[in-house]
């Protein structure tokens, strides 16, 4: 279901008149709804480790070199090198003297601190991507702004989760009569998705891969 699906949704669920097309999406109320099932959207995926939110990355590291800018868009999960893990160290003052344990990496500022090889490799990163929507191309994007855009969350739950949250969130008055009705169909709906979306990354069906 894309952003224009869900926005008439909510349309419907309140009473409100839906719209034919997105440019008829005018009003003070269209807008408090597009901005709020964007906020949903980022609460829920931002909640758990969610398995659908894990990507892969390949990255170059230039040989003699022992740091690169982090370009990865969200939480990193692991890194590899030549199949080894590595695993992460907080003191990154080591990596600045060249004094790390072996198999470790560290951040610093905007930068990743890696081991230094006498040859390129490739930094392969696992992460939960920040970014919770995507276009018609199924690329991911930080929200969704475009009829076609739709949430990362899978169906059938972002329709529930979406809906029902942006309306009790519109409404924001448990004395309104359907209140309780959106947030138990919400609360509901989020329980299900928890029960049966994995969040761990040995659970996760697929991982997407981005060459940067």
């Amino acid at each position: 279901m894309n952003y224009f699906d869900l926005i008439n949704k909510c349309l419907t669920e309140l009473n409100y008149k839906t719209c034919r097309s997105f440019v008829e999406l005018t009003k003070n109320d269209h807008e408090k709804i597009k901005n709020i099932l964007n906020i949903i959207n980022a609460e829920v995926c931002g909640f758990d480790n969610w398995s659908f939110l894990l990507r892969k990355a390949s990255i170059e590291l230039p040989k003699n070199t022992g740091e690169i800018v982090n370009s990865i868009s969200g939480r990193i999960h692991s890194i590899y090198i030549d199949d080894t893990k590595l695993e992460y160290y907080s003191d990154f003052e080591k990596f600045i003297m060249n004094k790390q344990p072996s198999d470790t990496y560290s951040s610093f500022n905007d930068k990743l601190l890696l081991p230094i090889f006498n040859q390129d490799k490739t930094l392969e990163i696992i992460y939960y991507t920040n970014k919770f929507a995507q276009n018609a191309d199924a690329e991911d994007t930080y929200s969704m702004t475009v009829e076609t855009d739709k949430s990362i969350i899978p169906n059938p739950y972002a329709e529930p989760i979406l809906v029902y949250g942006t309306c009790m969130r519109l409404k924001a008055n448990p004395e309104y009569s359907k209140f309780n009705y959106w947030f138990s169909m919400y609360k509901d709906s989020l329980a299900t998705m928890r029960s049966k979306i994995g969040t761990s990354a040995l659970e996760t069906p697929e991982i997407k891969l981005h060459r940067r």
